[in-house]
């Protein structure tokens, strides 16, 4: 049986999940191909479990910002070191990079001058091609990469023209959303009734959301709340323009934990904000299914709920100095900034960025999303547009073949 070693880095949650879901796929591809496979990682508790090896856990260092990264400089800086020790004195046949940009063109960078011969490839590519921060960036990744696997069709476009040799995979979500419960199986094992409002919240996966994006959405959460305990008993699907919704005593808002290092800030602002509020640990594919609506922020979590079904108001924020510099040394501009638009590079989810990111306007865009039906009704087909653009399902078989294809040439 031939042996192969790939070592896979990413960091941040969705990154881990994204390479569990990987690592389940090559691990039966490569069953079937007499290959055995030993998976050496950067990531987390999901892709340790699913069997890869961690050299060091980067969950807990991802940020998005130029201040809010300085906390999180040394630890990544200790990890990557370790990698690089690794990696050295036990170069792998192949190297797969996830996301995760800054981390990630290092460790490219330095398998592309010190192991030449072990071949990269990047698996969904850090969004460089919506930032456009820096041409660098770009060209860094051209050329360390071997082939690039793209999620997106204007990924795929804006590398092919910069020179990467891309293979359009599609997104690996199509490949997870089939095993969500359905939304009345996701209710009824949460316990909603057919007529109860259930909004999810969706406030953090980064330590810095924490403080920058908490407030914000428990804020528009209390005045939601506030707004619903008016309204009359009628279920979403019945309303009709200008219709109403009552408060049905239980719990309006679920909260499904990213992280365990959240509880108690979380918990602390249930009970600030006197929300009707339930945080849930194990049951988060339940809570996103199960949603008539979802405030969250910009993420992967974007595409799941529009996978679902579930309206949504997704907004971002950083620290006022961030977003300044970016504007002015930058000239930071991006079209869009969550999954479903960037699909389709349309607005079919209402984003809210910085200044605009207030309580008041997620309260706005969220009664508008549960009280007007044709809003929803175009909302759902503007889904169904989406999803036809990302792919059959088996995109994470796809991606596992041209990585094992790379790695294996001969054994295919």
């Amino acid at each position: 049986m031939t042996k192969k070693t790939i070592f896979i880095s990413t960091g941040e949650v969705s990154g881990d999940l994204q390479g569990a879901m990987l690592i389940d796929a090559l691990k039966q591809q490569a069953k079937q191909q007499g290959i055995e496979l030993t998976i050496v990682a950067l990531g987390g508790e999901k892709m340790a479990r699913a069997g890869a090896t961690l050299l060091g856990n980067t969950t807990d260092i991802g940020s998005v910002g130029l201040l809010e990264s300085l906390p999180f400089v040394l630890p990544t800086l200790t990890i990557q070191c370790r990698a690089k020790q690794y990696l050295k004195h036990n170069p792998p046949d192949l190297v797969v990079l996830i996301d995760y940009m800054g981390p990630n063109l290092g460790i490219g960078t330095f398998i592309q001058h010190q192991l030449s011969q072990v071949p990269v490839i990047y698996y969904i590519a850090p969004q460089e091609w919506v930032w456009s921060l820096s041409p660098r960036n770009t060209t860094r990744i051209v050329e360390m990469t071997h082939k690039l696997l793209a999620i997106f069709p204007e990924e795929a476009r804006y590398f092919e023209e910069k020179g990467a040799s891309v293979h359009c995979v599609g997104h690996p979500l199509v490949d997870r959303i089939p095993s969500y419960p359905s939304r009345e199986q996701a209710r009824t094992a949460l316990g909603i009734k057919p007529d109860q409002t259930a909004i999810a919240l969706l406030p953090a996966s980064r330590h810095q959301e924490i403080k920058y994006m908490m407030p914000i959405i428990f804020s528009a959460a209390q005045r939601l709340q506030e707004k619903l305990s008016t309204c009359r008993d009628v279920p979403v699907e019945r309303l009709e323009a200008g219709g109403q919704r009552a408060n049905d005593k239980g719990q309006i808002f679920w909260i499904p934990l990213s992280h365990q290092a959240y509880r108690k800030p979380i918990e602390k602002a249930i009970q600030d904000y006197g929300l009707q509020a339930t945080l849930v640990t194990e049951k988060t594919q339940e809570v996103l299914a199960a949603a008539d609506l979802a405030i969250t922020k910009s993420g992967t979590v974007n595409l799941e709920l529009a996978l679902l079904n579930v309206p949504q108001v997704v907004f971002y924020r950083v620290s006022p100095l961030t977003y300044w510099i970016a504007r002015t040394f930058f000239n930071f501009s991006i079209p869009f900034m969550s999954p479903p638009n960037l699909v389709v590079m349309r607005p079919i989810v209402p984003e809210l960025l910085q200044e605009n990111a207030t309580p008041d306007n997620l309260v706005r865009e969220a009664m508008e999303l549960l009280f007007n039906p044709q809003k929803r009704q175009q909302t759902l087909e503007n889904y169904h547009q989406m999803r036809q653009l990302l792919g059959d399902v088996g995109v994470c078989d796809r991606a596992a073949l041209a990585i094992l294809q790379l790695a294996h040439p001969l054994g295919l």
